[in-house]
């Protein structure tokens, strides 16, 4: 885990709706860190992955900066945001306000204070157990037909209060959604989780 010393790589930062996930729907201040070793070939983002390209910004300044919304939820994800370590400025937004969420790969342990803990595991890189007993949501998502033995691998690994989703991933929705209905009617402890903001065109 890498030291924040009070600032950390920040790719963007913005006011939105949250888009996907339990939380769909919710005016959101999305924080996305730089820097990410997971890899995922599908990824959207890929231009988050070099944190080194990133400005480093101090947590009073990230803090200050989501202030300025009305919305007091605040969603910090990556690249993958535990590579660092996010007690500080878990701490400094709770202060100021915020729900503290996090989407997470859980390649890296756990740190931070958070009010909701998405864990979305990729196949590229093991998850950390820490996150196990600790994570509100289970989100999978969906790219081929062997990713829903992949999600009941974690299924069993969460606690029990966890919600199950599953999610097409996005170039393969068409093909995959009509199989992840399919499967959570079989499976009714799952639900599905759409990129609502992508429909929406939202940024």
């Amino acid at each position: 885990m890498i030291s924040t010393e009070n600032k950390l790589p920040v790719m963007e930062a913005f006011y939105t709706l949250q888009g996907e996930g339990f939380h769909a729907g919710r005016a959101a201040y999305f924080i996305r860190l730089g820097g990410c070793d997971v890899g995922c070939v599908w990824c959207d983002v890929k231009e988050s992955w070099d944190a080194s390209i990133h400005p480093q910004v101090s947590i009073d300044k990230i803090v200050d900066e989501a202030k300025k919304f009305t919305g007091r939820l605040a969603v910090i994800t990556g690249g993958e945001p535990l590579m660092y370590d996010l007690s500080d400025l878990t701490i400094a937004l709770k202060n100021a306000g915020f729900q503290t969420n996090i989407e997470t790969s859980g390649a890296h342990p756990m740190s931070g204070q958070w009010d909701w803990v998405c864990f979305s595991p990729k196949k590229f890189k093991e998850a950390h157990p820490s996150i196990f007993e600790q994570a509100n949501e289970l989100k999978v998502i969906v790219y081929n037909k062997s990713d829903f033995a992949y999600a009941e691998k974690y299924a069993k690994l969460v606690n029990p209060n966890c919600v199950l989703l599953l999610q097409p991933e996005w170039g393969k929705q068409e093909e995959m959604q009509p199989l992840i209905i399919d499967y959570i009617k079989a499976n009714p402890q799952w639900r599905v989780s759409l990129q609502t903001h992508k429909f929406l065109n939202i940024p």
